[in-house]
């Protein structure tokens, strides 16, 4: 074939391309810097993270998709076709097929505007594939088989579960709440009780630092079990700065990882609401299975530490992350591009 196919999970957090016969090939967050006059592109990707926060008044650093659909179509469509051509050269004769990943839970003009942003974006055909479905396949779950299989990929925008059987999605439910809800979670216990104020950038890099989903009696009796000499093991302790929002001035705080389970924790329910909902819709035949092989979880925010374990807590069904779980839904994408005669059912297009 002479134009390239293309598979893109575009996420709210980070955007992943896929070129099919060359593997993954982009890997850069869904930032767009722009002029606040014209709207001009400034930067995209990594340089563009880097500015969030830290930009001048003639420029605005945002993330044009919010809990996972499109919330500015133009800079959408400028960073899709800066991706686009970044993956396949600007100077190409043949135009790429493309295939974006859009949640489950997305309404019917939220999918036409996906769609028309990727061919305005320079697309020759425009695909779209649930994530939880690109997902399953990006797990190498034998989703073809008549037997149930439950996947929950958990982004920055949102949490999608869904019940997959006989290569179609049986139930599924769609929560627009992700991992930047626990950024936000993170900077408003940070001003509640300490009045420091912070930006989404330092909420990050403490939700990765000492984020933990259990704290507690239950990670004790976790770390003796796990160690024959148990070792004496204080809270993990994190220094953040930030502005004093009574005084105005700058301030540094210590924050312990059972502060920040505490601040999480309502958000961690929320999402794991959505999977109790897939369960209870779920037929019987269907519940056993999923009994027996677990849940897999996939996305960025399932690598939050002891998530699986509350999962497990609070479902009473086995759950376990998946293997490269930020890569799954871009590979499950790459795998259903190479073979769409196989998804076909599964797959929209324009």
């Amino acid at each position: 074939m002479l134009s390239k196919r293309v598979g893109i999970d575009l996420g709210t957090a980070n955007t992943l391309v896929y070129v099919a016969g060359e593997g993954i090939v982009l890997d850069e967050p869904t930032v767009v810097a722009v002029t606040a006059e014209e709207n001009r592109v400034v930067a995209v990707g990594h340089e563009a993270k880097d500015m969030l926060g830290r930009t001048p008044g003639n420029i605005v650093a945002m993330r044009p998709l919010k809990d996972g659909v499109i919330a500015d179509y133009t800079i959408t469509e400028a960073m899709l076709s800066y991706f686009i051509d970044k993956a396949c050269g600007r100077s190409r004769f043949f135009k790429p097929e493309v295939m974006v990943c859009i949640p489950s839970g997305v309404t019917q003009v939220e999918r036409r505007a996906v769609l028309d942003a990727t061919m305005a974006a320079g697309a020759k055909i425009a695909y779209l594939i649930e994530e939880p479905l690109a997902a399953a396949i990006g797990a190498k779950i034998p989703i073809a088989q008549a037997a149930g299989h439950m996947i929950v990929d958990i982004g920055g925008g949102s949490t999608d579960a869904a019940v997959i059987s006989l290569g179609g999605v049986v139930v599924h439910a769609s929560v627009r709440v992700g991992g930047n809800k626990i950024d936000e979670a993170i900077a408003v216990f940070t001003k509640k009780k300490f009045n420091l104020l912070i930006g989404e950038r330092t909420a990050e890099e403490i939700k990765i630092g000492i984020g933990n989903a259990l704290f507690g009696k239950d990670d004790d009796e976790k770390e003796k079990t796990d160690d024959v000499s148990p070792k004496v093991r204080g809270p993990k302790k994190i220094e953040i700065r930030g502005r004093d929002s009574v005084s105005g001035l700058p301030r540094s705080i210590e924050l312990t990882e059972e502060q920040m389970s505490e601040a999480i924790k309502p958000v961690l329910v929320d999402m794991i609401q959505a999977v109790k909902s897939v369960l209870e819709q779920t037929p019987p035949e269907l519940a056993s299975d999923i009994i027996d092989k677990g849940i897999v979880m996939s996305g960025g925010t399932s690598l939050l530490k002891n998530f699986d374990r509350l999962m497990t807590k609070m479902t009473g069904v086995p759950c376990h992350v998946a293997e490269d779980a930020l890569l799954c839904v871009v590979r499950g994408t790459g795998v259903a591009l190479e073979n769409i005669e196989l998804y076909k059912r599964s797959i929209s297009r324009k």
